[in-house]
This record gives C-alpha cells, structure tokens and sequence, in this order.
C-alpha cells in the first residue's frame, strides 16, 4: 500500500529480504517483518495467529497525517519512526542473564523504598523479574511474564489479550500488537483485596531502539488492585521508540486505580494505547502523568460496560523545552446509570505544546449518565501553546454531561502575593504550579503514591 505527493511517501512498501520499510516524510525506517515470525513461534500456536494477524492489519493500514482530526496537531513525523531495530533480548530474561547491564541495578532503585505487593522490573524490553507476595500468591493472583502467563493460564490470556486494544484501534496498536515484547499479565481471583501497590519500573539503557510493551490486567468481581508502572531513561543522543498497549478489566463492583508516570528521558518517543472496561458497579480510575520523553502521546479509552460503573481520569503534564505532549481521550457510555469524570491539567514552559482532545460518548439507552471534561492550561511562557478540544456526543435525554476547557498565563496577583513575603519569583511560580496540580493529586485515593508523584514533579520542575 503507497500514496504519494511530490517527494512525500507515506504508507507501506516492500523492500529485499523480507523486510518492511515505512516511509515517512521520505526518510525509511527498516523494520524486519521475520521478527513477526519469530516472536510467533514462542508461546502457544494461537499467540503466534494473533500477532500474525496484527501484523497484516498493519501492513494495509496507512500512517495517520495531520487531515486525520485525531492527528491534527502532532506530525507523525515527530515519532520519528526511523532507523530503529528491534531488541534481540528474550520475551523474558534471568536476572543471571541481565547482570551485565547497568539498567537492571537503576530500573530496581526505581522500586527501592517503595510499599508494594508484588514487583516487575523490565530493562530494554526484557523482563528482568517479577515477584507477588506468598499470601497473594495462595488466593490466586497472578503476576508474570505475558508470554508465561499464556502458555500457564491460556484460558484468561486468549480470552482478554487483544480484545480492548485491537489491531484495529490504530496502526501503532495493530505494530505492538504484532511485536510486544515486554508484557505484564496481573490476575486478581474474585473478591481478593489488594492493599499495597502492584509496582512495575520500565528502564531503557540503549538508544536507536524500539520497544514494544505491553499490560493486561484483569480484576475479577469484588477484587481490589492499585497497579502503578513507571518508565524513565537517561536522555539520549538518538531516538528510540516505546510503542505500548494497555488493557485493564474491571469486572463487576471491582475497584482498580491504574497509574502510568512517564518520565522518559530526552530522545525518547511515548506511544501508548490504553482501555479500560468498567461493569456493573466497578470503579477504576486512571491517572497519566507525562513529564518526559521528546514526544508524548497517548490514546485513552474509557468504556463504561455496566450499570453502576464509574471512572475518574486523571492527568497531569509538565513541559519544557521543545516537549510536545498530545492526549485523545474517550469516555464510552453504553450503559444507563454510569458516571465519569475527567480531570487533565498541564503546565508548559518555553517553547513547548500541549494539545487535548477528548470526547465523552452516550450511547442509545445510556440514560442517568453523568459525565464531565475538564481540561486547564497554565502557559508559563509567551511562546509555550496548549490546544484544547472537548466534545459530546450524545444520543440520551436523560443525562447530565459538560465539558470546559482553559489556557492562560500565571495569575500575577498569586505571584504578587507570595513575593510580597519574600519569596524569589522562580520558587513563587513553583509554588503556583504546585497549587495548580494539587487537585488532581488530591483526586487520587493512593497517599503513597500521591506522595511519590509529588517527588517526580519537584524533580521535573526544579
């Protein structure tokens, strides 16, 4: 598949030796399509269809351009999908066999000092390890390696993997689709209660690379989960790409607080894909923090399943420099009686961008929904930009849904205030920031973690 204007190439083509070139703004980008293959013949015949499959959709769908409205305001040339090679590591890997590198002691300090029920630590794409503790172990919850998980638990991994995020939901899905790599599977058996944090530390050493991590969680009725997954890096001189897909359950009256705090560093290219199913009376929240990475964007999609069912989703950005952020949001109503509310603020410095697009959905019959948009914008310099834009679509009568959205400069008279008594202008600005963030925070039922994400922003903003 090609299309072409003048010296521009977008789309698919076939080069020597079965490899896949993606042509994107005329520079190619190699990708070898025998690594599908590859990576198919581990695991269960069935695993290896479902990447050959996405790999098909992959190659007949074409990159999105900035006529999309989804991709309006981000260049896919941005992503800057060329000269990376995929990782030779194993799906999965010893801590034996990653000793050598220096990732596996930095991706581990990531989790030192912090409370939680069970551990994953992912270096260049390569599980490292993953521990539970004893007495989750004995109720039946599940932590592993993906790859592990479908060949020990085939009947939830071949029922769930694949089916929020499909190959469908955009090109890059159906890429991670074909090439996951990294995977995490967390089951948590019926009414089993949670307490600490379910933690996993993404770390990349390597520059000119692409990953391709992947999340399945899966909460039975009445269970309870806090899972937090973190990704950093140093900066690095060349680019690499983390293309990842993230599918969360939440079965009937579940409870599941899911946090993403990406603080990749410079170089790096964020590419997430994440659904959420809430049933009847479940509560799952997200919260995404983006401090990070080159280029930032992340597809979240909401979908309200159940009678009952209610999810907050939360978000907080700081950029600087020449960050680009981008967030598309979707809050799905297909059943009477459900709630949503969304909360995304940022902060930019300098030269950086920010766009949100968000719509909140209510399907035919969805009746009693309560749903709400919130977006704000603090540009803390004359050239930083934020582009914001929520809609509805509504198909009830009987709903009470709203949406708003802000962009504005520091409020002098709070930055007057606070250096009336003392305090230098940049620590006053960090102060309103602060201020600013707190309500999202706040909103976040995890005091620990909370507190946590008070350190990664003190660190961002310095």
């Amino acid at each position: 598949m090609r299309s072409e204007t003048g010296n521009r190439h977008t789309g698919i083509v076939a080069g020597d030796s079965g490899t896949v070139v993606i042509e994107a703004e005329g520079v190619n980008a190699a990708f070898n399509a025998a690594a599908v293959e590859r990576l198919a013949l581990q695991g269960p015949a069935w695993l290896g269809d479902l990447r050959r499959e996405s790999w098909a959709v992959y190659e007949r769908t074409p990159l999105p351009t900035t006529s999309l409205e989804e991709w309006r305001y981000t260049e896919v040339s941005q992503l800057s999908l060329d000269a990376y090679r995929l990782t030779e590591e194993p799906l999965t890997g010893a801590p034996s066999g990653n000793g050598g590198n220096p990732g596996v002691a930095s991706a581990r300090a990531m989790l030192e000092g912090r409370e939680a029920s069970g551990r994953v630590v992912i270096v260049d794409g390569a599980l490292v390890e993953a521990s539970l503790d004893r007495s989750l172990e004995e109720q039946g919850v599940v932590l592993s390696d993906l790859l592990s998980a479908a060949e020990s638990h085939p009947e939830l991994v071949r029922e769930y993997l694949g089916r929020e995020v499909t190959p469908e939901f955009s090109k890059f899905a159906a890429l991670n689709g074909a090439l996951w790599t990294s995977g995490v599977f967390l089951y948590v058996p019926r009414g089993v209660q949670i307490d600490k944090p379910i933690r996993v530390a993404r770390w990349l050493t390597r520059s000119g690379i692409a990953i391709f991590p992947r999340t399945l969680v899966i909460a039975e009725p009445e269970a309870r989960i806090d899972y937090v997954e973190e990704f950093a890096s140093e900066d690095f001189e060349q680019p690499v790409l983390s293309c990842g897909a993230v599918e969360v359950i939440a079965k009937d009256a579940a409870q599941v607080h899911y946090v993403a705090l990406q603080r990749w560093g410079r170089g790096v290219r964020h590419l997430s894909m994440q659904k959420t199913i809430a049933s009847r009376d479940a509560d799952l929240d997200t919260l995404v923090v983006n401090l990070g990475s080159d280029v930032a964007r992340v597809d979240l999609h909401a979908w309200l399943d159940g009678p009952g069912a209610r999810s907050d989703m939360l978000g907080l950005y700081f950029a600087e420099g020449d960050q680009h952020f981008d967030h598309n949001t979707r809050q799905d109503h297909k059943s009477p009686n459900a709630q949503s509310d969304l909360l995304y603020k940022g902060a930019l410095y300098d030269s950086s961008r920010a766009v949100f697009r968000g719509i909140i959905r209510v399907h035919p019959g969805a009746q009693q929904t309560d749903a709400y948009q919130t977006n704000r914008n603090l540009l803390l310099s004359n050239d930083a930009r934020a582009d914001s834009l929520p809609n509805l679509e509504i198909e009830a009568d009987d709903v009470k849904c709203s949406h708003g959205a802000t962009v504005g400069q520091l409020d002098e008279e709070e930055l007057f205030y606070l250096m009336a008594r003392g305090i230098p202008r940049a620590q006053a600005e960090r102060l309103v920031v602060f201020g600013f963030f707190g309500q999202v925070l706040d909103r976040l039922p995890m005091p620990g973690v909370v507190d946590e994400l008070r350190e990664a922003i003190t660190a961002k903003i310095g």
